[in-house]
């Protein structure tokens, strides 16, 4: 009988679909193409000898997850150079004894370019959980980093992250941010600013009439003794620059100004500029500074 008449009365069993054999098929090659094992397909092909493969013709291919029919929970992946289990597990935020898990009868030592697999579980590229944010690590990226970028801690992006090992981060992972202030999105009451050269939270607290208890308190997770240029925080509370309460006028320090010098000039008190400027140390003001000169 040839197989084009064996092909006429093939009739696949449920449970398995058929398949006509191609150059380079082998039983192995086909249980990790469709997620299955050898001893299952030649279960499921009595009969036919697995070491006299032709092309041509035609077998049932049983079970597992056929190509781009991944069951629910995971999503289809076809395997590029370079991929290992590991390197997706860091990619899709999972697991490798998760992807195992997720293909059974495929070896992970054999990848094949073009091989279909299936990705569990875990968070997939652009698609984080509500109250974290996905981001692209870029050159020079370290979770340590990227808390104090986003105001949020080494813990909590660890926490986000399962499966990501922080000290192998690649150029091009997606991650996800959690929780913390994402930049640009500072709370109410409070002001987004970049960190400039020379920047330190106290004199941060100086230029913007307020404390360097509350400028933490509103960026929990950044250091202040490691700032660093172009890092985004939120400036809490206070007066900003040019935005005096009412009954004041903004006023900038130039040299030799004190709060007696300048109350004597605008008629007013040591006391009532105080008053009028919360966290300004009259001893340490500096040229360029702005404060805010009481008027009644």
């Amino acid at each position: 009988m040839y197989y084009d008449e064996y092909d006429m009365l093939l009739t696949c069993p449920a449970g398995t679909q058929p398949y006509t054999i191609r150059a380079g098929d082998t039983f192995y090659t086909l249980a990790q193409r469709f997620n299955t094992t050898m001893a299952v397909i030649i279960a499921a092909n009595p009969g036919v000898d697995p070491n006299r493969l032709q092309i041509g013709q035609r077998i049932c291919i049983p079970g597992g997850t056929t190509p781009g029919q991944c069951p629910a929970g995971t999503t289809a992946y076809t395997i590029r150079a370079g991929d290992t289990f590991y390197v997706l597990a860091q990619r899709y935020n999972t697991t490798v004894a998760a992807i195992m898990a997720a293909n059974p009868g495929v070896n992970p030592n054999r990848l094949q370019i073009g091989q279909r697999i299936c990705i569990p579980g875990g968070t997939m590229p652009g698609q984080c959980p509500a109250g974290t944010t996905p981001y692209t690590i870029r050159a020079g990226d370290t979770f340590y980093v990227l808390a104090q970028r986003y105001n949020t801690t080494v813990a909590a992006i660890m926490a986000a992250n399962p499966g990501v090992d922080p000290n192998r981060l690649q150029i091009g992972q997606r991650i996800c941010i959690p929780g913390g202030t994402m930049p640009g999105q500072c709370p109410a009451g409070t002001t987004p600013y970049t960190i400039r050269a020379g920047d330190t939270f106290y004199t941060l607290a100086q230029r913007y009439h307020t404390t360097v208890e509350a400028i933490m308190a509103a960026n929990p997770g950044v250091d202040p003794n490691r700032l660093q240029i172009g890092q985004r925080i939120c400036i809490p509370g206070g007066t900003m620059p040019g935005q005096c309460p009412a009954g004041t006028t903004p006023y900038t320090i130039r040299a030799g100004d004190t709060f007696y010098t300048l109350a004597q000039r605008y008629n007013t008190t040591v006391a009532a500029i105080m008053a009028a400027n919360p966290g300004v140390d009259p001893n340490r003001l500096q040229i360029g500074q702005r404060i805010c000169i009481p008027t009644a």
